[in-house]
């Protein structure tokens, strides 16, 4: 959802360009100036030619923004993806393509297109943004459009940067607060943080903050009935879908509307996990660091960050059901922790100013999903858990026998580990010419085992008693982090590492053309990028009656794929008593003779696979162009043409075959973007009006997209599905009336065009002419902030606040693709304040309006993801 933020008081939200070091000088009667380091140097704001949002730590504070959801919805431009806590992916400026899914989340996701940042360190990921709790952030901010000169990879859509509070030296100083609120609609919220600065002499510090935040749950899972006839593989071709998609002749089910009046279907059912509010949610961190200063010019500054995020249920409803309910068949739970260590080190060397930045990163995640909605898209199911008399009987039969019913899970653990560094050079600011140039190195690697569980087969006919179907991986040679049998009903488990690789030497230089009026920035990244994959996604075909040997049948061996050998080695059939290594000088008729079994389109599957690449690697160089004109000093008009890119990566599927001729590429090519953009940043000669805009064209080719589609193979995969363009108009409003003091109005807005403009697949996923995922048409919201000081001494505060947002779609892909509706909210805000304490009445959510974050349509059943039911809240705060 794209929320697009305004300035509603001079301490509340700072509109303007990247926060690194705000420095707020107050100009009597009229908006602060502010300074800032938007290009990583300290900048006044209304003077930096960049588009820029953000919300300072009292912004944060007042607008009651905590996690991830809280902040993005009050950031101007933004979307996101995915549903819960630490299961979002972020988009700008409507340059999105797909929603974030639990087996897409991580090693076989798309490299993000928004970088996050915590601090000066890289956190981003793929299909899993960490949910960094907002306690004690001097600033959110958000660079809009690509950054990837100063920012590399996956910016070419902007930057989300989350700027903590360092330590002060030589003062000691805290703060305690602690709120509670209550839904009708749901559950009692409470939180409770506490922030420290501690000096230890005059040239050292520490500061630490702690939290604890319980948010309680407001889905309700309700009764409901399931069984194995909704499967897909019945449904025939014609039938419409929910969202308006009718089934085509390609994904016609195996047996669609085949006879089944002999079959036996027994039903799932969910009446001991129905409860209300099911989705309760634990935040619990803390923050220390450290800052030294060494001489009179290095500072030195050291932190450590740990997090654990317990959440239950799931954050999406069925909108076909009653209000804020779904229907789950197993117990969702997720368990998110990370730590993150980063160390900077800056000063002076003669004129130039130095920095070093690096950081270490450790990030665990265990979570269980009910996976039962995989039904009404998986054609296969039913060949696991029913009797093969059902799935494939003689020629001329009925079917006939008994389905289980469909309880399906997925277990889904993953590591990650990211290390980056960084070193930077400043020139003087005051010089003609100036420049920023440094160098960037990052590895990351991510580890993931899913397990599909699939309880009915146990029970079917097809499989043997359970210790018989459990594979001990003898084959595969790569990574793999478990040996040994699958644990009993698990049918499929993808065991895979991925590793990110990236190196750039980047620079920006700015050249003063007609001093303090006409001023041309020059920027370019060289960057070399491998990703890579390791290890296994396998099922438990062919192990019938086996002595736990895994026959490695119908599975991707991905250490051997992607090893760049020329040759793969493969058993096609479960007749096959032995492996077969293929190499890349034969033929598909060569394949074909060696193992008679295999079809021709799995003999054309491996003779693609002989020829797979090793890594998805890319390098190049991208670039950006600004021109900045000040007439006068509260007037700055500017241009720009700047580049982005997302690296590739490597299918798990690569080379299945699909319908039209098409395949499934084993390497997704890097997509690009290239914007052209005008802006301007305007303040009244009082400096009680600040307006602030700008227009973008974005071109975007190869256009990265994951699709689900069955009817192609049964595992999500990737591909640079279409080029597309995006045209709009963004701008943010701060107005101080003379006529009324103490009233701040603040307003912004968006206006996006977005469309698909090429297909590049046959598949007849993509269609041009298409708008892009999350984009909305328009989006604006509206605050009014009004304090006074009361007869008693006290500062009091009022602060509603308007937001609207138009509808969009949750996806590119037609068959996966829903309406995202467009609504309507209210904030309400009111309290007081007296020396170092303060209190607040809140209301969020006034009207109880149901509106839409985000969607998902993977699994051909509408999934809606809610903003939270209304708020009533208090929070109390005391500074020491």
């Amino acid at each position: 959802m794209k929320k697009l933020s305004v300035g509603v008081s001079s301490m509340a939200l700072v509109i303007g360009a990247g926060l690194s070091q705000p420095v707020l000088a107050q100009i009597s009667g009229g908006l602060d100036e502010i300074v800032v380091t938007a290009r990583k140097k300290s900048e006044s704001l209304q003077d930096v030619p960049i588009a820029v949002s953000a919300l300072n730590g009292n912004a944060l504070e007042e607008l009651g923004v905590s996690v991830f959801e809280d902040y993005l919805v009050q950031l101007p431009s933004v979307t996101a993806g995915g549903s819960g806590p630490g299961q979002s992916t972020i988009y700008i400026r409507g340059v999105a393509s797909t929603t974030p899914n639990l087996t897409t989340a991580g090693v076989a996701g798309l490299a993000p297109n928004v970088a996050l940042y915590l601090d000066e360190q890289p956190l981003s990921q793929p299909g899993r943004n960490l949910d960094v709790y907002a306690a004690d952030l001097e600033r959110v901010e958000v660079l809009a459009g690509p950054q990837g000169t100063l920012f590399g990879a996956s910016s070419q859509a902007g930057v989300v940067r989350l700027i903590t509070n360092k330590p002060q030296l030589g003062e000691f100083s805290g703060t305690a607060s602690f709120q509670t609120s209550y839904m009708p609609e749901g559950e009692i919220s409470a939180k409770a943080v506490g922030v420290i600065n501690l000096p230890l002499g005059d040239r050292t510090a520490v500061r630490g903050v702690f939290y604890v935040d319980r948010r309680g749950g407001y889905i309700d899972n309700v009764r409901g009935t399931r069984d194995a006839r909704e499967s897909a593989r019945f449904r025939k071709a014609g039938t419409v879908r929910s969202n308006g998609v009718a089934v085509s002749d390609a994904r016609n089910g195996i047996q669609g509307g085949v006879d089944l009046s002999n079959v036996t279907f027994l039903q799932s059912d969910n009446a001991a996990l129905v409860d209300d509010d099911i989705n309760d949610t634990s935040y619990a961190g803390m923050r220390l660091s450290v800052k030294q200063e060494f001489g009179d010019d290095w500072t030195g500054l050291l932190s450590i960050t740990h997090q654990t995020v317990e959440s239950d249920g799931v954050f999406f409803a069925d909108p076909d059901l009653g209000d804020l309910e779904i229907q789950r068949f197993a117990a969702d739970t997720i368990e998110d922790e990370f730590v993150n260590v980063n160390w900077t080190l800056e000063g002076r060397m003669g004129a130039l100013k130095l920095l070093y930045t690096g950081a270490y990163t450790e990030r665990e995640t265990d979570q269980l999903v009910d996976y039962a909605d995989y039904l009404f898209v998986g054609q296969y199911i039913p060949y696991y858990i029913c009797d093969s008399t059902v799935s494939y009987p003689t020629t001329g039969v009925l079917p006939a026998g008994t389905c289980q019913a469909p309880d399906l899970s997925v277990n889904s653990y993953s590591e990650l580990e990211v290390e980056t560094h960084e070193f930077r050079i400043d020139t003087p600011e005051e010089n003609r010419l100036r420049a920023t140039v440094g160098a960037f190195y990052s590895d990351l690697v991510l580890r993931e085992r899913n397990d599909f569980t699939y309880y009915g087969m146990l029970n079917a006919s097809v499989f043997g008693p359970a210790p018989s179907w459990a594979p001990n991986y003898p084959f595969t040679s790569g990574y793999l982090s478990q040996q040994g049998p699958y644990p009993p009903g698990v049918m499929f488990r993808n065991d895979v590492e991925r590793t990110d690789e990236q190196q750039g030497v980047f620079g920006e230089l700015t050249y003063d053309v007609v001093p303090q009026l006409l001023a041309v920035t020059l920027g370019a990244r060289w960057y070399d990028i491998e990703v890579d994959l390791d290890g296994s996604a396998n099922g438990s075909f062919c192990n019938s009656g086996s002595t736990g040997v895994d026959a490695n049948a119908y599975g991707t061996d991905i250490s051997d794929l992607y090893n760049g050998d020329g040759q793969y080695t493969f058993r096609g059939t479960c007749t096959t008593s032995r492996y077969i290594t293929y190499t890349a000088d034969m033929s598909i008729a060569d394949i074909m003779a060696l193992d008679p079994g295999l079809s021709a389109a799995q003999a054309a599957q491996i003779r693609a696979a002989t020829n797979a690449p090793d890594t998805a690697s890319t390098d190049g160089t991208i670039s950006k162009l600004t021109v900045s004109y000040t007439p006068e000093d509260d007037r700055l008009y500017y241009a720009t043409y700047s580049e982005g890119f997302r690296p590739g990566l490597l299918n798990r599927p690569g080379g299945a075959q699909g319908p039209d001729g098409y395949t499934v590429p084993f390497e997704v090519d890097t997509d690009e973007v290239k914007n052209y953009e005008i802006g301007w940043k305007l303040t009244s000669e009082d400096r009680r009006l600040r307006f602030n805009g700008s227009a973008f064209f974005v071109d975007i080719e190869k256009l990265q997209t994951t699709i689900f589609d069955p009817g192609i193979v049964n595992l999500f995969f990737s591909d640079n599905a279409a080029n597309a363009e995006v045209k709009g108009i963004e701008g943010d409003l701060t107005y101080m009336p003379a006529s009324i003091e103490g009233l701040t109005i603040g307003g912004a807005f968006s206006v996006l065009d977005t469309e698909i403009t090429d297909v590049l697949i046959p598949t007849q996923d993509v269609r041009k002419g298409s708008e892009l995922a999350f984009a909305p048409t328009f989006q604006g919201n509206i605050r009014f902030r009004y304090e006074w000081m009361t007869e008693s001494g006290l500062l009091a505060h009022v602060m509603p606040q308007i937001s609207f947002s138009d509808e969009s779609y949750s996806d590119v892909i037609e068959m996966n693709k829903d309406v995202i509706d467009s609504w309507v909210t209210v904030n309400f805000r009111a309290g007081v304040r007296k020396d170092s304490w303060s209190g607040e009445f809140f209301v969020d959510n006034v009207f109880d309006e149901r509106a839409e974050i985000s969607r998902n349509y993977v699994n051909d059943r509408k999934r809606v993801t809610y903003m939270r039911p209304m708020t009533i809240g208090v929070r109390f705060s005391q500074e020491f």
